[in-house]
């Protein structure tokens, strides 16, 4: 016999053996009930699986069996949404989205609400319809430039213009005061005529220029670790600052002066000033500003009017009123754009400080939570970069135009709902007037280019790019193995 045939022969032999074992060592399969007796088996019934006939598919576990799939959990499909929210709220890009979307919106919206409301103005002027509508929109072009300028910016170049800036403001406020330079408007003594149609208010851009300098000045002394002394928290920032709150006050402009005053608390607040230390600053702001109202019937009439529902003798709660009744006739979705009733005469500053009624009486409080809602995000993304930089000028700088753009909306917002006195700032970024929308879109940019020097912002970015992404997937292409596709 030859070895292959004597090898697969001894092959199927020690097979054979193999099945013949493991037959004597199992057990037989039991079928039916066991014999009655006094076994410890006793009672028990096994039953044997048919040898012919299709297999039961397995139930799913939870399931009702037939084949039919599990239902989901109560409530998974929400919180299948929630952490799906949470990851894109937490995205190294979702501030840098939110400022530049936000600011833009208001903006686009803003333009669109001062042509509606200033059309009736612009008639009773003698002026054609779209008369402040073109002013608007040449400041807000010459203002998204700013802000592409600003956002393209280096922080260090932010910091060489916080002095420069400062010198120049507190030059053109000076020239304001100058019989023949400055202007008067609405009783305030605040503007410099530029020629034609064009003036410059300077206190709007002290906003910008308290923040800037003031975020240096306090970078600077971190650095140096001077800010745990209160003498070096306090001078120079609070005695420069009470100086533009005095130039301000020269002019009668008070409502200028409160969101001043409010930026130079954020700085503080930022800076980490003790309670008592921040209390007493605050209480002796309060005296002052006490005393001017006390001091000006003007005043003293405007924090009457709060929560005003009828003009009041003399109708010295004319606007207020009737910006309430602006904001009651639009309903849930308003009476339509442009036709409002309250901007034909009725109401005064339909396109400045009271825009929002405006908003209100046209597109209901849809187009007014929409609004809150922008600056909400804006707000949160502004604290967002303050709250995730690791440097100090930054975070104060960011922290401070937060403050700055938060609290003059709070305080139009509040004023327009009969909630606070009438305080004739303008809503940010929604309001007619180029000397309010050039700092502040200055400013947004100045938040964009904080929002991309994050380092996981940065890297976003950086993958992005064509060229980076290009390079990337050559890179991933080259290390795989020759022969895989």
């Amino acid at each position: 016999m030859p070895a292959d045939e004597s090898s697969a022969a001894r092959g199927a032999d020690r097979s054979r053996a193999t099945v013949a074992i493991s037959r004597a060592l199992t057990p037989p399969l039991l079928a039916g009930p066991l014999p009655a007796g006094p076994g410890p088996l006793r009672g028990l019934v096994l039953r044997s699986r048919p040898a012919t006939g299709p297999r039961r598919p397995p139930v799913p576990r939870g399931g009702t069996g037939g084949g039919t799939p599990p239902r989901p959990r109560r409530g998974a499909g929400v919180r299948r949404m929630y952490e799906q929210a949470r990851r894109a709220w937490d995205r190294p890009l979702t501030a840098y989205y939110l400022i530049l979307g936000s600011s833009l919106l208001i903006t686009v919206l803003g333009l669109v609400m001062v042509y509606s409301a200033s059309m009736i103005k612009a008639l009773e002027l003698a002026r054609p319809g779209t008369y402040f509508f073109r002013k608007q929109f040449l400041a807000a072009v010459i203002g998204a430039g700013l802000m592409m300028l600003a956002s393209r910016m280096p922080v260090k170049l932010h910091r060489a213009l916080a002095y420069p800036l400062l010198m120049g403001t507190v030059f053109l406020m000076v020239l304001v005061q100058v019989p023949g330079i400055g202007m008067s408007v609405n009783g305030n003594q605040n503007w410099i005529y530029l020629g034609g149609p064009f003036q410059l208010q300077p206190s709007e851009f002290g906003k910008l220029a308290l923040i800037l300098w003031g975020a240096d000045l306090l970078a600077r002394k971190q650095d140096k670790r001077l800010l745990a002394q209160w003498k070096h928290m306090l001078v120079p920032l609070v005695p420069v600052a009470f100086m533009l709150l005095g130039l301000i006050m020269l002019g009668g402009d008070m409502g200028t002066a409160i969101i001043l005053t409010a930026i130079l608390f954020g700085l503080l607040w930022l800076a980490g000033a003790p309670t008592r230390l921040f209390a007493g600053v605050l209480a002796f702001a309060v005296l002052i500003g006490f005393v001017l109202i006390k001091t000006s019937p003007n005043r003293m009439s405007r924090l009457g009017c709060i929560g005003a529902s009828e003009p009041g003798p003399g109708d010295s709660c004319w606007q207020a009123v009737h910006g309430i009744y602006a904001l009651a006739s639009g309903g849930w979705f308003g009476s339509g754009l442009g036709a409002s009733v309250e901007k034909w005469g009725q109401l005064p500053e339909p396109h400045t400080d009271f825009i929002f009624a405006i908003t209100g009486e046209e597109l209901g409080l849809a187009g007014t939570l929409s609004v809150l809602a922008l600056f909400a995000a804006l707000g949160y993304a502004g604290i967002r970069v303050a709250g995730r930089t690791e440097d100090p000028f930054v975070r104060y700088a960011a922290g401070g135009v937060t403050t700055w753009i938060t609290a003059q909306a709070v305080i139009n917002i509040g004023a327009v709902l009969g909630l606070l006195p009438i305080a004739g700032v303008p809503l940010p970024l929604f309001s007619y007037g180029g000397s309010a929308l050039l700092p502040t879109m200055f400013a947004v940019g100045l938040m964009i280019a904080f929002a991309r020097e994050d380092p996981a912002a940065r890297a976003a970015l950086a993958m992005r790019r064509p060229g980076v992404r290009w390079k990337t997937m050559r890179r991933r292409v080259m290390k795989r193995p020759s022969g895989e596709r």
